[in-house]
């Protein structure tokens, strides 16, 4: 496991920000899958953050994992939303970038 830091939201806002996150040796892509929820996130307390498309925080939710998906659909029903951000509840840390498929 290698602990990296991470760029995840890049716009040019108050919000732009980076973080550690940690990359399992040997991994070759990142998880990429449309409606479904990783398991690793079915397991935790979440953060989720929805954005506009010029990178404005535009409301969040805290949340289980075992509850997100309709956190993330209430969120994406938002025409202003581009994406949402996930994060690790209990120490911050980036875990998902969401975009609508």
């Amino acid at each position: 496991m290698l602990l990296v830091n991470h760029v995840h939201q890049a716009g040019n806002t108050p919000y732009r920000a980076s973080h550690a996150i940690f990359i399992r040796e040997g991994a070759e892509q990142a998880y990429d899958c449309i409606n479904a929820i990783p398991t690793v996130l079915q397991l935790r307390s979440l953060s989720v953050r929805a954005f506009s498309a010029d990178h404005w925080m535009l409301d969040a939710e805290l949340c289980e994992g075992k509850v997100v998906e309709p956190v993330v659909h209430r969120l994406l029903s938002d025409s202003a939303v581009a994406y949402l951000q996930v994060h690790f509840a209990k120490r911050g840390c980036y875990a998902a970038h969401i975009d609508r498929a």
